[in-house]
């Protein structure tokens, strides 16, 4: 497909225009998708505000953004597994399939990853994108391409839980409740999770929790919230803890708050990278402490909780962009964190 296209290019910190760039053309294992949704996410965030998270330093001209959804314009001559008007969600991230990670199925530990709107790898605020088949998933029917951009953000809830042994029976307190949090919440339910509590300071995104299937709320300014997971649990504490606030305050609240023998996982970054932790209390505990890095494997497993309606995903979404406006949109969501819990760019 010949022709220009709109392009979301970071020219500056906290600057973004739209350009016209060449239309790219799908190598013959890739396909060429009109992107139609592309979720706002805390990472793009960050890069558009600061230039940088940790190593990972934004070098203008610059294009953010990695959870898209879109539909299959034009197919490479060895892709099998699509064809033309295919609708799907794009896993991010390539790998090299070689290394001991990939071969092990933990491709999401790969050293040599490419991964969309990560420096120095280009994004996808865009009108189209060409990516490897492989990672393009067709989504079925009663899935729309918008629903198939926010699989990316679901897929690390879904990892988090997986990697905590999320199971009927127990309860679960996650701490943060921005995008990561509330999918954490949605993959601990439809996983059985009997009981979920979730913790944040601020109330449209505690309400957001609630709606979405909350079991209680913590407001983290008005209450001692160890105590008040002590207070909700019967004084026995939790059994799995979802860490995606990324605060030195919030880890420390899970270990106070965990029974003996819980396990917590850590997703969220801390501003610095470092954390100080009461690890004397976890050893006391005997607690199981573990983190993720992004996700894998996970993708169809994904589109089928949202297809079934195990999971509703949709519903995290509080507020729609239009790609010609991506200044304001990004402009919105830093200044207004405490209204827009999740924004999305229709493209």
């Amino acid at each position: 497909m010949d022709g220009m296209m709109k392009t979301a290019v970071m020219t500056d910190i906290k600057k973004v225009e739209i350009q016209e760039r060449p239309i790219p053309v799908p190598e013959d294992n890739e396909v060429l998708v009109k992107v139609e949704y592309v979720g706002i996410c805390g990472s793009d965030l960050h890069y558009f505000e600061a230039g940088r998270i940790g190593d990972f330093i934004v070098e203008p001209p610059f294009v953010l953004g990695h959870e898209a959804g879109g539909t299959v314009v034009e197919v490479g001559s060895n892709v099998k597994n699509l064809k033309l008007g295919d609708r799907v969600a794009m896993e991010p991230g390539k790998t090299c399939g070689q290394c001991e990670f990939c071969k092990q199925g933990k491709y999401n530990l790969c050293k040599d990853v490419i991964f969309f709107a990560t420096p120095p790898v280009d994004g996808v605020f865009q009108e189209y994108v060409a990516h490897e088949a492989g990672l393009c998933f067709k989504l079925p029917e009663n899935v729309s391409t918008m629903e198939g951009a926010l699989i990316e953000p679901l897929a690390v809830g879904m990892h988090a839980a997986n990697q905590g042994g999320a199971q009927l029976g127990q309860t679960a307190v996650v701490t943060g409740a921005g995008c990561i949090g509330l999918v954490s919440l949605l993959s601990l339910k439809a996983m059985g999770v009997s009981k979920v509590i979730v913790v944040d300071v601020m109330e449209k995104r505690l309400q957001k929790a609630l709606d979405l299937g909350a079991d209680a709320v913590i407001n983290g300014k008005e209450e001692d919230t160890a105590a008040r997971i002590m207070e909700l649990t019967g004084g026995r504490g939790f059994d799995l803890g979802i860490e995606t606030a990324g605060s030195q305050i919030t880890a420390s609240q899970l270990i106070h708050g965990a029974n003996k023998g819980a396990t917590i996982v850590f997703v969220g970054y801390s501003a610095s990278g470092e954390m100080t932790l009461p690890i004397g209390m976890a050893l006391d505990k005997e607690l199981i402490l573990k983190t993720v890095f992004r996700y894998r494997n996970i993708y169809p497993m994904a589109i089928d909780a949202v297809a079934s309606g195990k999971i509703n995903i949709k519903d995290i979404v509080t507020n729609y962009f239009e790609l010609d406006d991506i200044q304001k949109a990004l402009d919105s969501c830093v200044a207004d964190k405490a209204n827009i819990v999740k924004g999305v760019i229709k493209v």
